[in-house]
């Protein structure tokens, strides 16, 4: 399946420990990682201004994403109507990649519940659907 982690799942995997780092792991070992420039720029400043990381260990961290995840590029922009225009990109980036499933902690996000063939889901309900399979 191919999977596209916002921002907040990510920084949450490998920020603590928990479901996201769980939902992270079962996606490297079974799954097609997408993410996009957006989120990387995203995450690279999370990581660092909010959680603290030093610098060589965020380098770490973007070797192994460079290495397991498909960095998706938005060629059109799809309408969405949410108020953090912000997302925008990043949600038509896991359209153009087609990617099944866009996991977030975005409730906003949630309630669209998805856009032509994206599901858009929380880690938990990710969680349980690949925990039935």
């Amino acid at each position: 399946m191919k999977v596209f982690l916002d921002t907040n799942v990510l920084a949450s995997a490998f920020a603590t420990r928990g479901l996201c780092s769980d939902v992270l792991r079962e996606v490297f070992a079974s799954h097609d990682l997408y993410t996009s420039l957006e989120v990387l720029e995203e995450l690279r400043s999370v990581l660092k201004n909010k959680f603290g990381f030093p610098e060589d260990l965020i380098k770490k961290i973007f070797l192994l994403l460079q290495r397991e995840a498909k960095t998706a590029c938005t060629q059109e922009q799809v309408e969405i109507h949410i108020k953090d225009k912000s997302d925008i990109p990043i949600v038509n980036a896991a359209m153009a990649a087609g990617c099944h499933v866009f996991v977030t902690g975005d409730t906003e996000l949630q309630e669209l519940a998805g856009i032509e063939n994206l599901k858009i889901i929380s880690p938990r309900k990710f969680w349980d659907i690949i925990k039935i399979r």
